[in-house]
């Protein structure tokens, strides 16, 4: 708002500029010496009212500065008129273009304030402005005069134009770096809820198979208690694929009955949710041995926390994808000053799977991008002993 006044309060002043400039030049060509009274010529009237054209045209030389500056050249190069509205004319024009145009402009502009300024200094030493800055007799130090003067008179609309243009293109590259880092942060965001629904989703979905494998084959009381955690998992599973639909589609979908329309994510996962983590896996009849020796585990960093749940979490979900039936081993060790180790071991399957579960290698990727994201380190391939490992390495520095 406040540059949009500046610039109509510095239109105002250069149209009043230039017509107050072609009213003086319009009188001083209707001069006459000796009778010191004014009689103009229908030459130099044309001429006073293509300046005035000229003046009140640069309310658009932002809008066309080619065509201004067209229109502001004819006075001083026809009719021997001032050059101040083609001075102005240029400032615009070099705010917009940086070619050929701007130069053959710059020229033009050059050469009619040169000839209006020679034309001024030779009138009657009673109304020349110019004569008074280069002589008013015609000489070569008039002449050198005028043409340096008309330099410094071109050069100062052109370094402003051009400034001005500068800072109008680097305005305009920070406003797109702006909108390129705020989409950046929106991909990066999609990319963190679709690993976090990738890694969710994924275990709650393969404990889903295999509770629904041993419905198939069990009976009586069993069958109840496999029915029921079948319900649960999925309507769980379903409440987290709509949620993460809902912040894809809109950025809805989390804590709706908010106040304020503030929509927070769930809690994350810390270290103190794994033995439950590992509970549930039992309970759907994946065989897992844990290990868990921690120091301060109330004290970890929450996105250490995350991190080392979502590996064992991962790792179990791998586990019921590529070798089901087969036993964990998971091992969670560590305290503060010598980090986290989370190790996940299961048997290699006798025979391996005809085809990759949709999805494969999806798993171990979010793991790598987690652990790095946070300076860890993790490996995961087979080992010499037959078996799978997933073994991960996690700064967690002294409070």
């Amino acid at each position: 708002m406040a540059r949009r006044v500046l610039g109509v309060v510095l239109t105002v002043v250069a149209v009043a500029a230039c017509v107050i400039s072609s009213i003086f030049v319009f009188s001083a060509q209707g001069y006459l010496p000796a009778t010191q009274s004014f009689d103009p010529t229908w030459w130099s009237t044309l001429g006073f009212l293509t300046g005035i054209a000229a003046a009140v045209m640069l309310c658009w030389r932002h809008k066309w500065p080619e065509l201004v500056l067209g229109i502001a050249l004819v006075p001083p190069l026809c009719f021997r008129s001032d050059a101040l509205a083609a001075l102005v004319a240029l400032a615009a024009l070099a705010a917009r273009r940086r070619d050929r145009v701007l130069w053959s402009g710059s020229v033009l502009v050059y050469v009619a304030t040169a000839w209006a300024l020679f034309g001024d200094a030779n009138r009657h030493p009673d109304v020349t402005v110019a004569g008074q800055i280069v002589g008013k007799q015609f000489s070569a130090v008039q002449l050198m005069g005028t043409l340096t003067v008309a330099v410094v008179m071109t050069a100062v609309p052109l370094t402003v134009g051009v400034v001005r243009g500068m800072q109008d293109t680097l305005a305009i590259r920070e406003a797109k770096e702006e909108e390129l880092r705020a989409e950046m942060t929106r991909r990066a965001e999609r990319t963190r809820i679709a690993r976090e629904m990738h890694d969710v989703l994924g275990h709650r979905l393969s404990l889903l198979s295999l509770q629904a494998g041993a419905l198939e084959v069990s009976k009586g009381p069993a069958t109840t208690e496999a029915a029921k955690t079948v319900r649960t998992t999925a309507r769980q599973s379903l409440e987290d694929l709509r949620q993460v639909i809902g912040v894809l589609r809109d950025g809805q979908g989390f804590g709706e009955n908010s106040e304020n329309g503030i929509h927070p994510e769930p809690p994350q996962p810390t270290l103190a949710d794994i033995p439950e983590l590992v509970a549930n896996a039992r309970r759907a009849g994946l065989g897992v041995n844990v290990t868990i020796l921690l120091d301060d585990a109330g004290g970890a960093p929450a996105l250490l926390g995350t991190t080392a749940y979502r590996i064992v979490q991962e790792s179990m979900t791998n586990i019921l994808k590529h070798a089901p039936g087969a036993t964990a081993d998971v091992s969670v060790r560590g305290g503060p000053g010598n980090g986290l180790t989370v190790e996940v071991v299961n048997p290699l399957p006798a025979i391996a799977a005809a085809g990759k579960p949709p999805g494969a290698g999806a798993g171990l990727a979010g793991i790598g991008e987690r652990v790095t994201l946070i300076g860890g380190n993790v490996s995961a391939g087979p080992t010499e002993e037959r078996t799978f490992a997933v073994r991960a390495w996690l700064p967690w520095g002294h409070h």
